[in-house]
């Protein structure tokens, strides 16, 4: 029964680019090329914000994508599922994807610990949620993952994502690692500044 509603709703889902094939390019960009612009945006935040807010925005959203996958991986161990393109018929498969479990999805974890936590900290940018609830619609309109795999990798995320918010800004430890790291940048910073005056 579980297993039926679960299989329904990705057709409900998925049939949409039968149905209105002028989604499918935009949707398969989202699904496999947004990640690339997540990456530059979490080193934009850390290296050309510069600013504490921003690194605290990486250093939660990396640390609860950490925990949010170690775990996904153990939930993956208590139930297995094929992409749908491997179970089902007549699925809209948009991009190529290795068989294995797809439970739940990685990229919907991904997005939602960074995504989350940048909601978390500019609470005004809701595109941010948008941004993360896009991609894992998206796994499921290319025909990779269930609705089930993006609904639990959503959840797992999002709880790491408010437990890093939490405790990230207060741990001595990511404090510390911070004060180290700001530190050394501003020692190469400056050796690079008398470089160039000295080149002059």
């Amino acid at each position: 029964m579980f297993r039926e509603g679960n299989v329904h709703l990705f057709h409900q889902i998925n049939d949409f680019g039968f149905d209105y094939p002028f989604i499918n390019t935009p949707f398969v960009f989202i699904a496999e090329y947004t990640v690339i612009l997540l990456a530059l945006l979490v080193l934009f935040f850390f290296f050309g914000k510069q600013t504490e807010k921003h690194r605290y925005m990486v250093l939660a959203g990396g640390f609860a994508f950490i925990l949010a996958w170690i775990t996904g991986n153990l939930v993956g161990l208590l139930h297995h599922n094929y992409q749908p393109f491997h179970e089902l018929e007549n699925v809209n498969q948009l991009i190529h994807k290795e068989i294995d479990n797809s439970f739940p999805s990685d990229h919907t974890i991904l997005f939602f610990s960074f995504c989350v936590v940048f909601w978390l900290f500019n609470k005004r940018q809701i595109g941010w949620l948008i941004f993360a609830a896009l991609v894992g619609l998206a796994r499921i309109i290319v025909g990779v993952h269930y609705p089930l795999d993006v609904l639990v990798g959503a959840l797992i995320a999002t709880s790491f994502a408010i437990l890093m918010y939490i405790w990230v800004p207060r741990s001595p430890f990511v404090n510390q690692l911070l004060h180290t790291y700001e530190k050394i940048e501003n020692n190469i910073l400056s050796r690079n500044k008398h470089k160039q005056n000295l080149e002059k």
